[in-house]
This record gives structure tokens, C-alpha cells and sequence, in this order.
């Protein structure tokens, strides 16, 4: 919550700055929207969080996110005058701290998952009308994600201390932002969520293994916020 503050804080400072809060502001970038593509880039940070479901009632795995760091490109291609269809490449850094509570030792309890995904988000993008040199917008689609330190490919498991995920996951992504016309260059900042449509998780070699003999499916969810310059 004191991301999501600080985000909304600097946007408020660049609006000011752009003098949108004017009564006549001076209309940046007046015919950018009418290009039928356009390129950026972004950079922001991430939390992303696992969700578990299990097979029989059980003391739930604890989840210790941290903040990781994002940056991509953005191909934006103008299909009318509200909509767009948006590919937004990544690479996503993140680390998860899973706590088994029902595992009495104490160096097996924890699990640091270290991810770094590309993302390869297809979206689309619905802006309302602009006003002034601001114009809010939703974004939402669908993504498939490479996950480079998912250990898919190692024999070992869990009892050799190496937790082991699926290579690829599909998700899907919703959120809004505002796109800040300034004099030089247009500013977005956003905030995305989102959410694993499939089980991420390889079990362990073992049948009833402590840490993935209970669980029915892993999926990622957290939240992207990112900062974009065209």
C-alpha cells in the first residue's frame, strides 16, 4: 500500500508540473494519438504472491513476497480512437519465501523461490476521452510467461533443497493508468494485476512429500506497477 501511495503521490506531482490543473492548459502532443503505431519502453516493480489449493485440509503454506524490479518495451498498434491493441515484452525479476509450517526442521520449513520471467503480454488498451493533457485508460489481456529460473529440467527435488516450477504459465492481466501528455514525451503510469491460469508446480519424486504431496495447484498473483515513456 505505501507503493501504490508513493505511485499515486509522483503522478500528482507530474500533473502538476504539466499544468493540467489549469484552466486553459497549453494541449501537448495534440496529433500523437492519431499515429497508427508507436513504440516506448517501461520500468517499474513488482510483488507477486503464490496462491495454493490443497488436497485435504492442512496448515497453509506461508508466502513472503518481496518487491522485484520489471522493464520492457511497447509496441502500441491504433485500432479506432479508443481502442488499441498493445505487445508489451518484459523481464520480470521477482523472489517468493515459501514457510512449511507442518515440517519440523528447521532449514527444510524454507523455500526461497527466485523468478525471472519474460513476459510476452497481448493486450488491449481502452482510453476515455482526454482531457486536457491526461487521459485515463484500462488495459487487459492475456500473457504467456517464460520462467528462466523455474529448475523444471533438474532430477532433483525438494529433499535436495531445489523447488521445481512449470517452464511456461499463461495468465491473464487487467488494470488502469493515466497517459500524461507532456510537452516532450507522454508518460504512463499504471497499475496491473495478475493471475496464473494454470498450475505451476512440479511435485517432488516422491509421493507424499512434504512440500508438494498436499497441493492440489501453485498459482502466481500479484500486482505490476509500471512507469512508461513514449
Amino acid at each position: 500500500m505505501k507503493k501504490i501511495f508513493a505511485f499515486l503521490l509522483f503522478s500528482q506531482i507530474i500533473f502538476a508540473q504539466g499544468g493540467i490543473f489549469d484552466k486553459n492548459p497549453i494541449i501537448n502532443q495534440e496529433n500523437w494519438n492519431k499515429q497508427r503505431v508507436h513504440w516506448g519502453y517501461y520500468l517499474g516493480f513488482n510483488q507477486l504472491d503464490f496462491k495454493f489449493d490443497y488436497l485435504s485440509v492442512t496448515e497453509d503454506v506461508q508466502v513472503g513476497t518481496t518487491t522485484g524490479f520489471n522493464v520492457g518495451l511497447i509496441g502500441n498498434l491504433r485500432l479506432s480512437e479508443y481502442f488499441d491493441f498493445r505487445f508489451e515484452p518484459g523481464l520480470y525479476i521477482t523472489q517468493r519465501n515459501l514457510t512449511y509450517p507442518n515440517i519440523l526442521s528447521t532449514s527444510d520449513q524454507l523455500r526461497e523461490v527466485k523468478s525471472t520471467y519474460i513476459f510476452f503480454p497481448l493486450l488491449i488498451k481502452y482510453s476515455a476521452l482526454r482531457a486536457g493533457n491526461v487521459r485515463p485508460f484500462l488495459i487487459g489481456g492475456v500473457s504467456t510467461a517464460l520462467n528462466l529460473g523455474s529448475n523444471s529440467d533438474a532430477s532433483d527435488d525438494n529433499y535436495n533443497e531445489r523447488f521445481r516450477m512449470t517452464k511456461w504459465t499463461n495468465f491473464y492481466e487487467a488494470g488502469f493508468g493515466i497517459d500524461i501528455y507532456t510537452e516532450y514525451f507522454i508518460f504512463s503510469p499504471s497499475i496491473r494485476g495478475v493471475f496464473s491460469m494454470n498450475d505451476e508446480l512440479i511435485r517432488d519424486n516422491t509421493a507424499g512429500s512434504p512440500w508438494t504431496g498436499n497441493v492440489d495447484a501453485m498459482k502466481t498473483r500479484g500486482f505490476f506497477v509500471n512507469f512508461a515513456f513514449h
